[in-house]
């Protein structure tokens, strides 16, 4: 979607990077961080074989989450507001602001599709969202170019197409569960969904709290770009880092589920010994795919760019960032993967405290000090986030960069 974006021009890769990124991903975060609380019930409930609580779970899941995406709604129609407020350049928050009006389709999609998603992975069913989001791609990039580069509807198009390709996903993954696909585990829809909905809350909080820090500390890094000089280079730069590092992060993303799934299933099970054997086995090849990923960022590191824009101060740019992009890229090979054991033994409160530390405590004060008051910018900022979970480099030949 972005790279679709980035070709329509510099200010409106920016715009939309806030508006997806920043509004849009404060949303999808809590909402996956909600859903999370489904791998260690749903997980532990199959490894237990009681199959009939796992719909009921999912409804219940679906329950919280409409319920957080109504409260959420407003966001979308006051994000111009929030990102002057915020400090971001006039220009930027007024554009952001009216395309994010756009991405209320897209924002009630994540409360059902999420826990359809997680329902399915706890039963060993990940054929059936690979091919589901397999479809929705292919009916994505077509969209994107029908929409953007063929009726020109700009940055609307963009933003109608990201919704449409959520629900295609969503519709899919319900077709399939409700119409026989999963006949030991749904058996339709039911009022027990609304009992004990207090300790489902409480779970599900724990885990949001959990993701959530980690996933708006993201956010934050591209809120704080927006306040430096020559915003929408700086927030462009670091947004196309970002996506790369996003994409790449979808593989260890995958075994923070596959992970999570397996160890509540071992738990459930009471096979402690298979729960440790299934985290070193996950963090070992996460980490091995992680160096492969960290070579081929540091191999093109004036190229990787060139999927967003033809720019040559972007490409620059990026350029000067690919360094850190490679380290972060093979730092967090590791991380959600650990994550995933936790959310597999219900530890979600423990890993809150630990993500409170990391990111808020260390992370964001050392990336503003860096960004402002040793003048290092985008760089510096990202180091913020880098210390948070390695230990100083300095790398003192790449201080100077004009971002």
């Amino acid at each position: 979607m972005q790279a679709f974006a980035g070709h329509l021009g510099d200010l409106e890769l920016a715009s939309v990077s806030f508006a997806c990124t920043v509004l849009a991903g404060f949303n999808y975060g809590l909402m996956l961080g909600l859903a999370s609380a489904l791998e260690t019930l749903c997980g532990q409930a199959y490894g237990a074989k009681k199959h009939h609580m796992m719909g009921v779970y999912m409804q219940r899941s679906w329950i919280v989450l409409f319920l957080c995406a109504v409260l959420l709604t407003p966001m979308h129609f006051f994000a111009e507001d929030v990102l002057l407020l915020t400090g971001q350049p006039p220009e930027l928050s007024a554009m952001a602001g009216e395309v994010s009006v756009w991405f209320l389709p897209l924002h009630f999609s994540p409360g059902l599709l999420f826990p359809l998603q997680r329902f399915l992975q706890c039963q060993m069913k990940n054929l059936v969202n690979a091919i589901a989001a397999a479809a929705a791609l292919c009916l994505h990039l077509f969209v994107s170019w029908l929409f953007v580069s063929k009726l020109r509807f700009g940055l609307v198009g963009v933003a109608l197409t990201l919704g449409f390709s959520w629900w295609a996903i969503t519709a899919m993954l319900f077709a399939y569960v409700t119409c026989g696909g999963c006949p030991e585990t749904w058996h339709g829809f039911t009022v027990e969904a609304f009992a004990g909905l207090g300790e489902f809350v409480r779970l599900s909080a724990a885990s949001g709290v959990m993701l959530c820090l980690e996933n708006w500390y993201y956010r934050i890094l591209i809120l704080l770009t927006g306040n430096l000089k020559n915003a929408a280079v700086a927030v462009d730069a670091l947004s196309i880092c970002m996506n790369i590092n996003g994409w790449e992060m979808m593989i260890p993303l995958a075994f923070f589920a596959g992970t999570g799934v397996r160890v509540a299933n071992e738990l459930g099970a009471g096979n402690g010994k298979g729960a440790r054997f299934a985290a070193i086995v996950s963090s070992t090849t996460s980490m091995a795919i992680g160096l492969f990923f960290w070579v081929l960022i540091m191999g093109l590191h004036d190229k990787i760019a060139l999927i967003f824009t033809t720019s040559a101060v972007l490409l620059a740019a990026v350029d000067k960032l690919s360094l850190l992009l490679a380290f972060t890229i093979l730092l967090n090979s590791i991380q959600p993967v650990l994550s995933g054991v936790a959310v597999g033994s219900g530890w979600q409160s423990t890993v809150a405290y630990i993500n409170i530390g990391s990111y808020y405590i260390i992370g964001i004060p050392m990336g503003v000090l860096l960004g402002w008051l040793f003048n290092l910018g985008v760089p510096g900022i990202w180091r913020g986030h880098d210390r948070r979970n390695r230990r100083p480099d300095d790398h003192p030949g790449r201080r100077n960069h004009p971002l």
